[in-house]
């Protein structure tokens, strides 16, 4: 009989307090208001997020985020909208750099207890 070894995965919750803005550069005023709304507030607001990190190794990245300006001390947010999504996008890509191929699974981020985004590093 062949050894059999079972596939684990680790999750690892982290958190994070931030503030943001959603605006995009490529809409004018009015078009932010109207799709984003109250969220569109210029001088953004603030979440304690909760991040699951989900692997088969190691960890790392929330130094980058934790008690930021996710707009402003961020520079990947440079040009893109700090939504909770991107935000994920963000964590798997600084993620996916440090791990081994094919070992990070899931980044779950919740941004508040009703609101949570996961991301598997899929794109359509």
């Amino acid at each position: 009989m062949a050894d059999i070894t079972p596939v684990l995965y680790v999750t690892r919750i982290e958190s994070f307090s931030a503030c943001h803005r959603l605006n995009s550069s490529q809409l004018g005023e009015k078009d932010n208001q109207d799709i984003f709304g109250k969220c569109n507030n210029p001088n953004g607001h603030g979440h304690n997020y909760k991040v699951e990190v989900t692997v088969k190794g190691k960890e790392a990245v929330m130094a980058t985020l934790d008690h930021k300006n996710i707009d402003k001390d961020v520079p990947y947010f440079k040009d893109i909208v700090s939504t909770t999504e991107n935000v994920a996008v963000y964590i798997w890509k600084g993620l996916e750099k440090l791990l081994p191929p094919n070992t990070l699974y899931k980044i779950k981020i919740h941004e508040t207890d009703k609101n949570v985004v996961c991301y598997k590093g899929e794109w359509m």
